[in-house]
């Protein structure tokens, strides 16, 4: 069988831009909490659906000093937050909702306000199930309030407290 060179060239290149091990997450509805004067700490929200199972392990803005991937859970009427230390499980198929009340990412010693009507950049690191590593860059827009249909008032509230905390 003979090959010809560009034809070999054409299977190089297809090969190093789509490892066999990327994750396949869809990303909807991201967006940012605006802060006021002096505020150090915010959070990002979205909907993720990783087409096969993973994880989101890491994340990033050069906006923040620390971005942590955080649950809030409500315990005997006590609100508890905490950072996910092995990340967030992204079954596949299942969309997974990153939104004030639950599970959301946390952007603490922010390095600038984030200004309503603006954007910011985010990079998510997502695990796969053999342990592969792949990044997906944002540029979220920053909001008062969350989208409609974005969670309830209340869990806003409840968020804009967690906003407030320090490290």
């Amino acid at each position: 069988m003979k090959f010809s060179r560009i034809g070999c060239l054409a299977l190089l290149a297809s090969s190093l831009s789509a490892p066999l091990w990327a994750q396949s997450v869809d990303i909807q509805g991201a967006w940012a909490r605006a802060t006021v004067q002096g505020q150090k700490a915010s959070g990002a929200f979205m909907q993720l659906t990783a087409k096969d199972a993973g994880r989101l392990v890491r994340v990033s803005s050069p906006v923040a000093g620390v971005a942590e991937v955080h649950e809030m859970s409500m315990d005997g009427g006590v609100m508890k937050m905490r950072a996910l230390d092995k990340g967030l499980e992204l079954p596949a198929g299942k969309a997974v909702e990153l939104k004030p009340g639950g599970y959301h990412i946390m952007l603490m010693d922010l390095k600038l306000p984030l200004l309503k009507d603006t954007t910011i950049p985010l990079t998510l690191v997502f695990k796969d199930a053999k342990g592969g590593e792949t990044s997906k860059e944002l540029k979220v827009p920053v909001s008062q309030v969350a989208p409609a249909g974005s969670g309830s008032p209340a869990a806003q509230d409840a968020h804009g407290a967690h906003a407030n905390h320090g490290k």
